[in-house]
């Protein structure tokens, strides 16, 4: 097995994982991790290299899986015990890939550009956040109506997946299937999740091209909104300043966070 195809699953086991800590972002992760474009490129232009698109696709899906599986239950035992470290780490890890994503900007000189495009992206993530949870209740998903609303839902939640900044765990929150879905990726309930599924590998297909055709045409414009997105991700997971002594341990963990993604990333340019 080679070191790409390795690399891929690991990082694909973080995304899948993290994304399912609510305010986190995956495909903000995806993007601090380096493997962002690539999966982009992989999807919207499969047919032009399918060998290659589908060893790394599989690579990463099946990362994404069992980060899933293996980091669903601690990661909420951890949100729940230790909200405070926990989201702080997250804040240091986002925070750690916005110098790499500017830089794929390309911004060569300071205009008026750099402060709109970052506010537009900004201003999207807190119009979608200040949706209240739940408010759309999209049920069971039970019986055929329910398998094609899980089928909707998950086109929706893809949105949620390919844009980084928009947490895919509190779009299922707005949907009213948070609790449900974390369960059936818990018990592995193929019945629930086979139809949602579906719906987002469709949902993906749809908004990757045009995606990875505004990365190629529109790079500047693009990345700074894309940069938008993730600062507003980082400002939703905010969770307030913490008392007493818990300050100098969220510190730590912010630290840590950042460092770890400045460390990931140096490695990958080497």
């Amino acid at each position: 097995m080679s070191k790409d195809i390795i690399t891929t699953a690991l990082k694909g086991l973080c995304v899948g994982g993290t994304m399912l800590v609510p305010g986190v972002s995956g495909g903000s992760m995806a993007m601090i991790l380096g493997i962002y474009d690539k999966l982009i490129e992989s999807v919207s232009s499969f047919l032009k290299d399918i060998k290659n698109s589908l060893i790394f696709l599989i690579a990463f899906s099946l990362g994404g899986g069992v980060g899933m599986m293996l980091l669903a239950k601690p990661l909420l035992y951890l949100i729940e015990s230790y909200p405070m470290l926990l989201l702080y780490f997250f804040i240091g890890v986002v925070a750690g890939g916005i110098p790499m994503i500017y830089q794929k900007a390309e911004v060569n000189k300071i205009t008026w550009k750099v402060f709109l495009y970052p506010a537009i992206g900004l201003a999207a993530v807190f119009l979608f956040e200040f949706l209240p949870a739940d408010f759309l209740q999209l049920g069971d998903g039970k019986g055929i109506l329910g398998f094609l609303l899980l089928g909707a839902a998950g086109i929706v939640a893809a949105v949620a997946l390919v844009l980084p900044g928009i947490s895919v765990s509190y779009l299922l929150l707005l949907l009213g299937i948070y609790d449900k879905t974390v369960m059936a990726i818990g018990d592995f309930n193929l019945s629930y999740l086979m139809p949602l599924g579906l719906g987002i590998i469709l949902g993906i297909i749809l908004t990757t091209k045009l995606l990875e055709n505004a990365m190629k045409n529109h790079t500047q414009a693009t990345y700074l909104i894309i940069l938008g997105f993730v600062g507003g991700s980082m400002a939703e997971v905010f969770p307030g300043i913490p008392q007493g002594m818990e300050i100098f341990f969220c510190l730590a963990a912010l630290v840590a966070g950042y460092g770890i993604i400045q460390l990931l990333y140096s490695a990958e340019r080497l």
